[in-house]
């Protein structure tokens, strides 16, 4: 007992003064871009079966190669992540982490010169504890020679899991430790920890600490190729967005993992959902798909200039779930210049596209508007659908599972804008809640939305 009592002082010691000092480097001022092995390749070593698909530095060459060639480097992804499953059993005899010397006959440090050569970043995986997830050599006892290892071969992204460590006590030590080390490379290395995925099992983790630690930072579960793996990643999100969006902005972001998009368990809608969602909450946009083979539709969906903006909106602002009424989610995201995203979702997964009501006043930032707004869809297809005032009557179909994505711009500069009284907000709210006001859509709809507008006190009246 006594020891553990020392062992939590010390931590807690750790969790307070260290981070200060921890994350020095200057990167991810925007959420990361790039492609990641893990969920489309798992941990497939058997080269001689499967010479496509397994883990080798052929795989990410190629990678590379797609990248540059069909336009991912142009729109903005930058690294070529590579996960578990890559070294060898043994460390070397000077206690060094090495690539497998037959899946990497050049070893890691040839492989990144080549990304360089790319105009791309190389990212590598490791673990906090003895061992990673799959078995290989972990980072525990070896932080600071990893971390030199790493900047050595020129690494640009350290992907940190958290299995295998001796005891979840020691996970908040273990990754300020790492971040240390990085820094003390001097080296700008990007440091995505999975810090409070493991924490979570045990108690509700410090995400001070953790943004003053990390660059982004995984919460929940591996993400899978299926809708209700997506659903999951959303609702525990909203479900915690009230701990999880203050901590977001330039430098550190909550990740929910990576975009299975371009793979086979998502329909269209699905992975629309997805991409507009993850650019909604400022997540970082890390592709786990075969850039090889993937059809031109998911491509396009990929490489949506409207959505990679909402993503990377300098405001640096983590949108949220503003409300869910009858089968539908509406989350919306600040951006620069005044604008808004807001993306609604359609939840239900039986029958065709229902209608829902384009009210602005039914919106957390409504007031923004002053009265009127302009409005551009971006998904599923990009219109511009003009200026409309906060009492527009009309409706936006939206297929089951699938998600609409608009950007509210103010019709006026914000200096000529002038807000309504709280008397005239009162009634043109009063007004809204009238049946005769809305023949469109149901009135309980709009009467909810409403209600979960002002239960969470972002609308003064």
């Amino acid at each position: 007992m006594g020891r553990f009592i020392l062992s939590s002082i010390i931590i807690a010691f750790c969790a307070r003064i260290y981070p200060v000092r921890a994350l020095d480097n200057g990167l991810a001022l925007t959420p990361t871009m790039g492609w990641l092995h893990w969920e489309r390749f798992t941990c497939n070593t058997d080269c001689d079966a499967d010479p496509q698909n397994c883990i080798s530095e052929k795989l990410y060459m190629e990678m590379a190669d797609m990248m540059v060639k069909d336009g991912w480097k142009d729109v903005g992804y930058e690294y070529v992540c590579i996960d578990d499953c890559w070294p060898s059993v043994n460390r070397d005899a000077q206690g060094r982490l090495q690539a497998d010397p037959k899946r990497f006959p050049g070893g890691i440090k040839k492989l990144a010169d080549y990304i360089h050569s790319k105009g791309l970043k190389l990212g590598i995986y490791a673990d906090v504890g003895t061992l990673t997830c799959a078995g290989y050599p972990g980072s525990f006892g070896h932080y600071e020679t990893d971390a030199a290892t790493f900047a050595e071969w020129g690494v640009d992204l350290l992907k940190f899991d958290g299995c295998y460590m001796p005891q979840w006590t020691l996970l908040a030590e273990g990754y300020i430790n790492m971040s240390l080390a990085l820094n003390k490379t001097g080296k700008s290395i990007l440091y995505s920890c999975e810090w409070p995925l493991y924490e979570w099992q045990h108690q509700q983790p410090n995400y001070t600490a953790i943004q003053q630690t990390c660059n982004h930072w995984r919460n929940y579960a591996d993400v899978f190729d299926s809708w209700s793996s997506i659903t999951g990643i959303l609702d525990w999100t909203g479900d915690h967005q009230d701990l999880l969006v203050p901590v977001a902005g330039p430098g550190g972001w909550n990740d929910p993992d990576m975009l299975v998009i371009g793979n086979f368990g998502l329909s269209w809608d699905q992975q629309v959902t997805q991409m507009s969602l993850w650019a909604i909450m400022a997540a970082p946009l890390l592709m786990s798909n075969d850039l090889r083979d993937i059809d031109p539709r998911s491509r396009a969906l990929l490489q949506n200039l409207h959505l990679i903006a909402i993503n990377q909106d300098p405001l640096g602002k983590q949108g949220y779930r503003v409300a869910k009424v009858n089968g539908f989610e509406v989350w919306e995201r600040p951006l620069s210049g005044g604008k808004l995203a807001v993306a609604v979702v359609n939840r239900q997964e039986l029958g065709g596209p229902r209608r829902f009501p384009l009210l602005l006043a039914t919106l957390i930032s409504w007031k923004s508007c002053c009265p009127q707004c302009n409005i551009t869809q971006v998904t599923p297809q990009y219109q511009e659908l003009g200026v409309q005032s906060l009492f527009t009557k009309a409706a936006i179909p939206i297929n089951p599972t699938g998600t609409v994505m608009l950007i509210i711009s103010p019709a006026v500069s914000p200096e000529k804008c002038k807000p309504l009284s709280r008397m005239q907000a009162k009634k043109w709210l009063h007004y809204l809640s009238k049946e005769e006001a809305l023949d469109t859509v149901p009135t309980m709809w709009v009467k909810e939305l409403l209600y979960q507008n002002q239960k969470r006190e972002r609308v003064s009246l």
